[in-house]
């Protein structure tokens, strides 16, 4: 351990502190751990996940209803839009619970 001096008020800190004990200002940014980085990139990937399943279900579902007769073409908007919103429900539900996680693994100051 190394001492340092602060920027602000020349006091002599520890360089692992994360502010000055006299005038408190800030000598570096605390980082997340190892288990905060690994929700954090669930969290992403998640959402990079549910874009993905969104534009692809809308993709395939609507894909040859030009040679669809008309009660075919509105079974699958229903179809469509009811896996639409069940995706919506997912991607919702699941960002609430990973974003919790995220925020309470955050690094604290």
């Amino acid at each position: 351990m190394a001492l340092i001096n602060c920027p602000e008020c020349q006091t002599e800190v520890s360089d692992t502190a994360l502010k000055c004990q006299k005038c408190g200002v800030q000598l570096r940014k605390p980082k997340r751990g190892v288990f905060g980085k690994l929700i954090k990139w669930s969290f992403i990937g998640f959402n990079i996940l549910m874009t993905a399943w969104l534009v692809g279900g809308m993709g395939t579902a609507t894909k040859g209803m030009e040679a669809m007769s008309e009660a075919e073409k509105a079974g699958t908007a229903i179809g469509t839009g009811l896996g639409a919103a069940m995706i919506f429900a997912i991607w919702v539900f699941g960002d609430i619970i990973l974003g919790a996680f995220v925020l309470f693994t955050r690094p604290k100051s």
